[in-house]
């Protein structure tokens, strides 16, 4: 279970010590990698730097509203401190305007900027009609995107097993999942897990291995 886990802090007042708990955790446990704001990610680079976890840092974060050109550019920050994988926002707004065109080359931007490391999708599925997230799942497969992602754990609701599903259909098993947003359990990562998802964001990383339940809003 460890190894499907992004193991994730991202609240605005998140402090230094705390990455370097975060990063002290994940070579402990060995998760898939920890996700952090990228303020932090030359700390996490600097905490993991050899290590089977991964440094992960969000774009366009919460909302996916910032322009195609600033999404690139903070891509490619990113990779220059280290980051191996990017969990981009979605143009939700445009989404939702039907501007497919502007979606796609949204993503295929942050895809490019991120030269060959793992891009992930966040659909925010909470804000999205079940057709619409149909429409995300191919735009993001059309711009090579690696994985799509349900939430980002800001929004009215996060991850929930029929989104999950959903989102497997249609990416079929080309494409990887990430289920993010109030896993908080060793029996939400299962539930996820049973629909299809092939890895999952939590800040309850640490209590979800010992089978305990926490009160984390990721």
């Amino acid at each position: 279970m460890a190894r499907l886990i992004d193991h994730t802090v991202l609240k605005p007042d998140t402090t230094e010590a705390q990455i370097r708990e975060l990063c002290a955790e994940a070579r402990e446990y060995c998760f898939a990698s920890v996700c952090v704001s990228p303020v932090w990610v030359p700390v996490a680079a600097e905490e993991l730097g050899g290590r089977p976890s991964k440094v992960c840092t969000v774009v366009g974060f919460p909302h996916g509203s910032v322009r195609t050109p600033v999404k690139a550019f903070e891509t490619e920050q990113a990779v220059r401190d280290g980051a191996e994988e990017i969990d981009m926002v979605l143009a939700i707004g445009r989404m939702k305007s039907e501007q497919y065109d502007l979606v796609e080359a949204d993503i295929r931007a942050v895809v490019q900027a991120a030269s060959g490391r793992t891009v992930k999708v966040i659909l925010e599925t909470a804000l999205l009609t079940d057709e619409e997230k149909v429409i995300a799942c191919v735009l993001a497969q059309n711009a090579g995107a690696d994985f799509v992602k349900t939430s980002t754990g800001f929004a009215s609701g996060g991850a929930s097993p029929q989104d999950v599903a959903l989102m497997r259909r249609v990416v079929g098993e080309g494409m990887g999942v990430k289920a993010s947003g109030g896993i908080r359990s060793a029996e939400d990562a299962y539930r996820m897990v049973e629909s299809g998802a092939t890895r999952l964001g939590a800040s309850a990383g640490v209590a979800i291995l010992k089978g305990l339940t926490s009160d984390a809003s990721y």
